[in-house]
C-alpha cells in the first residue's frame, strides 16, 4: 500500500514529442508564422535553417510547460552557413533562452 501512494505522489515524466511547433517573427514585415519542425529535419523560416533535436511537453496534470531543443543557422546565398543558435527554449519563457537576431524572432508554442 505505501509503495502505491508513493508512486502516485512521484510527478509525472514529461512526453516526447514527435516534432516543435514554433512560431517566427519577420521583424520587417512584422508577420508572424506558426511552422512546425518535426525532430531531426531542417524547416527553412526566411534565411533561418531551424533544426528541432527534442521537444518535451508536462503531462496536463502538471503546469503547462513545452521546451524543445533548436539548431537555428543563417543560411545567406553565396556564404557558408553560420549557426546563430543551440539551446533550449521554453514556451513559458521565451526570453529566458532567445534567439538573438536583427531580423527574425523564433520561440516555441508546442510539441506535438
Amino acid at each position: 500500500m505505501a509503495a502505491l501512494a508513493l508512486a502516485s505522489a512521484a510527478p509525472a515524466a514529461a512526453h516526447a514529442a514527435d516534432a516543435a511547433v514554433l512560431q517566427g517573427l519577420d521583424k520587417i514585415t512584422a508577420r508572424i508564422s506558426t511552422f512546425k519542425a518535426p525532430l531531426g529535419e531542417k524547416v527553412r523560416f526566411g534565411t533561418l535553417e531551424v533544426t528541432a533535436r527534442a521537444c518535451d511537453k508536462r503531462p496536463p496534470e502538471e503546469p503547462p510547460e513545452s521546451t524543445a531543443y533548436l539548431e537555428i543557422r543563417e543560411i545567406r546565398p553565396g556564404e557558408e552557413p553560420v549557426k546563430i543558435f543551440a539551446g533550449w527554449m521554453f514556451a513559458s519563457s521565451p526570453a529566458l533562452s532567445a534567439l538573438e537576431h536583427p531580423v527574425y524572432d523564433v520561440w516555441v508554442v508546442d510539441c506535438q
